[in-house]
């Protein structure tokens, strides 16, 4: 799996967030497709953080990855802070977009796995009426239950048959992880991105957060303040998270990235 040395990385609470911006997740994603190196690419919020505090194997997946991505604002944050001044927020539906706009001329395939039953091909028609060139090789929606062993090999046939550049991933975190992590090796693309409710925010399924809460860094309560009952269990970890940040700056307590 191909990692970029030349790309910082920072530990936050143990998990090693790449500092980077928008220009800098294009320029790697294209280099895992030119070279044909097949990675991973986790987008990590504060939460994502928090769920690797208790699954060290999560930790595990998502150190592996070929690039870890500042999803949050809490992360930019962060990373600026330890003087990356150069880091701007990679936020999934954002990443999903400028990644489609780029392969307009480069020719990249995509193709979109997740989602509940429609979303998918409602994202792609969203995505084709912007840019009617987009090459899309396929949707595939999984059932929301454990998968047999034969399912699972006709999905990584029907993937690699359609022979897609980038495969997006939306099963939500940490699941989309998971997956990802599994199949690394099995499915052919260059390129495996998770990103979560990019899905449902770019099919129109959910509403999305206006850009001045996005920036502002309180895209978390917006959402939470939509969904309370489903992120509730989510968010209310942001407190141990604010916590254990403080302390890892004053150096009182060591996370170690491995």
């Amino acid at each position: 799996m191909m990692i970029f040395p030349e790309i910082v990385r920072v530990n936050i609470l143990g998990v090693g967030v790449d500092a980077i911006n928008m220009d800098t997740a294009l320029q790697s994603i294209k280099s895992l497709i030119i070279d044909k190196e097949q990675g991973y690419i986790s987008v990590v919020p504060a939460h994502t953080i928090m769920d690797c505090q208790r699954d060290d194997h999560l930790r595990r997946i998502v150190n592996n990855s070929s690039l870890v991505t500042p999803d949050g604002m809490s992360m930019v944050f962060l990373l600026r802070l330890k003087g990356k001044y150069q880091v701007g927020r990679v936020y999934g539906p954002d990443l999903l977009l400028e990644a489609c706009r780029s392969s307009l001329s480069a020719g990249w395939r995509h193709f979109f796995y997740g989602g509940d039953d429609g979303v998918a091909e409602t994202l792609v028609a969203a995505l084709i009426a912007r840019w009617h060139v987009l090459q899309v090789a396929g949707t595939y929606t999984p059932p929301f239950r454990p998968l047999t062993l034969e399912e699972d090999e006709e999905i990584i046939k029907t993937i690699n048959d359609a022979e897609a550049d980038i495969l997006w991933v939306g099963l939500s975190s940490p699941k989309q992880e998971h997956w990802m992590a599994e199949h690394l090796g099995k499915i052919n693309a260059p390129v495996m991105i998770g990103v979560g409710a990019a899905f449902d925010f770019l099919s129109g399924r959910k509403p999305q957060a206006p850009r001045w809460i996005q920036r502002s860094g309180l895209e978390w309560l917006f959402r939470l303040m939509s969904e309370p009952r489903r992120l509730w269990p989510r968010y209310r970890q942001y407190p141990k998270f604010v916590l254990l940040v403080l302390l890892q700056i004053l150096g009182l307590k060591e996370f170690p990235s491995e």
